[in-house]
């Protein structure tokens, strides 16, 4: 059982006044702690005793009299505290995190609401994509869902798409979930999420550090990232384009020392290429969610079938992912040989007419082109995606192929054709 340290009113407002200080870095207040203890003893310091330890932009930040709106702000905190199931966690508390201490500027305030002891829980962080293709999601609530089976507690960032889903899929398996948000614990975002963090509150936690009422901000999140990233053994990047939050959650967890792991996808689609750079740059590339559990030994959830062993495959030492960008090789000059014709279902793709663009289709088929995505989907999981009526999906399907903008595979596979 966590036990929090009670906090007096003074030492309460200290807190608070060292923690909106503007200008005052948490790497430079971690120096003013750990010289002078309490936050009551840092601002009663002069300013010459207090430069001589963080320099004397940390001073001058550190003694710089409160806003006239920090009253107010002492008071929501104190009321904010007294609702239940919220906590505020300082630096010198004992159930801070200690994962979180271990950064060389942890957060001096954790805004949390729900269950603390899941912040020093065994966690892994799944991530990606805000604009999920709906694999994706499937994807990942499938490995949030396993990996809460295993007792694992999965973080993510509330966000639309990827983190969406990896919340609920370890809500659906009774497991664990930590929320690290972007705005103050007391606001929402994105507000469509705003039943999704009440359950979260209630079976997991909202974490945040940033004070009360602090609105989304872009600059904020990359922030946020960092807390992703200390908190967990490990991340699991299941979509994420070039230039990706996702990327800044995955460099700063390798740097940290955890484990990177990424989903592959196909070549063709924008979402994927961000996942296919962290391979190439040593991230480990998995298929399933027990992949991951091998990695960290974490065991299998209860009931599960042991993975496959091929015997083809082995893991090896753990790979340090350098996130660099690898030198160009020269150009091979290749000797000229004759071109061979091509397959014969490359000459019959050569012969369809011209792929329309999406904005062209109608409605119903725009919707079912974005539920295929870019992977093989069956009749099955489409009408799952979407709702179709199954005679408006076959004909959809019929109206995609002739149109040149899917391929039928064997087995009653689908899948986007490469030009579309």
């Amino acid at each position: 059982m966590l036990t929090t340290l009670p906090l007096c009113p003074g030492e309460l407002a200290a807190w608070l006044r060292l923690a909106l200080a503007r200008g005052l870095k948490p790497a430079a207040l971690r120096a003013l702690l750990g010289a002078f203890g309490l936050p009551q003893n840092v601002l009663a310091q002069p300013f010459a005793t207090l430069a001589a330890v963080a320099g004397a932009q940390a001073a001058h930040a550190a003694l710089a009299e409160p806003g006239p709106d920090f009253a107010p702000q002492l008071e929501a905190l104190n009321a904010w505290r007294a609702a239940p199931g919220n906590t505020l966690l300082t630096l010198a508390d004992p159930a801070y995190p200690a994962r979180l201490l271990a950064m060389p500027d942890p957060p001096p305030l954790l805004y949390v609401k729900g269950n603390l002891g899941l912040l020093h829980a065994r966690a892994v962080a799944v991530v990606g994509s805000r604009n999920a293709t709906p694999q994706a999601a499937e994807d990942a609530a499938r490995f949030a869902r396993t990996l809460a089976a295993s007792s694992l507690t999965v973080v993510s960032g509330l966000a639309l798409g990827v983190d969406g889903a990896a919340h609920r899929g370890a809500l659906e398996e009774r497991g664990g979930t930590v929320a690290v948000i972007g705005t103050g614990a007391d606001l929402v975002y994105p507000a469509a999420h705003h039943a999704l963090a009440t359950q979260i509150a209630e079976r997991g936690a909202l974490v945040s550090e940033w004070p009360l009422g602090t609105p989304a901000r872009s600059a904020n999140f990359p922030q946020r990232n960092r807390v992703i990233a200390a908190l967990v053994e490990g991340v699991v990047v299941v979509e994420a384009a070039q230039r990706s939050g996702s990327l800044i959650t995955a460099r700063l967890a390798n740097e940290m020392g955890r484990d990177v792991f990424a989903l592959p996808g196909s070549i063709h689609a924008p979402l994927t290429r961000g996942c296919h750079g962290l391979i190439k740059q040593g991230a480990q590339l998995v298929e399933t969610p027990e992949e991951v559990l091998e990695a960290l030994n974490a065991g299998q959830p209860a009931g599960a079938a042991p993975a496959p062993v091929t015997g083809q495959r082995d893991r090896g030492p753990k790979v340090s992912v350098p996130f660099e960008r690898p030198a160009r090789h020269a150009r091979r000059t290749l000797p000229a040989t004759r071109a061979s014709p091509p397959p014969a279902t490359n000459r019959a793709a050569a012969r369809r007419p011209p792929v329309a663009p999406p904005a062209s289709l109608g409605a119903e088929a725009r919707r079912l082109l974005a539920a295929l995505g870019h992977a093989p989907a069956t009749v099955e999981i489409l009408a799952q995606r979407t709702d179709m009526a199954e005679a408006v999906l076959q004909g959809t399907l019929l109206q995609l192929e002739l149109a040149g903008h899917l391929d039928a595979l064997p087995g009653g596979w689908f899948v986007r054709a490469a030009r579309s």
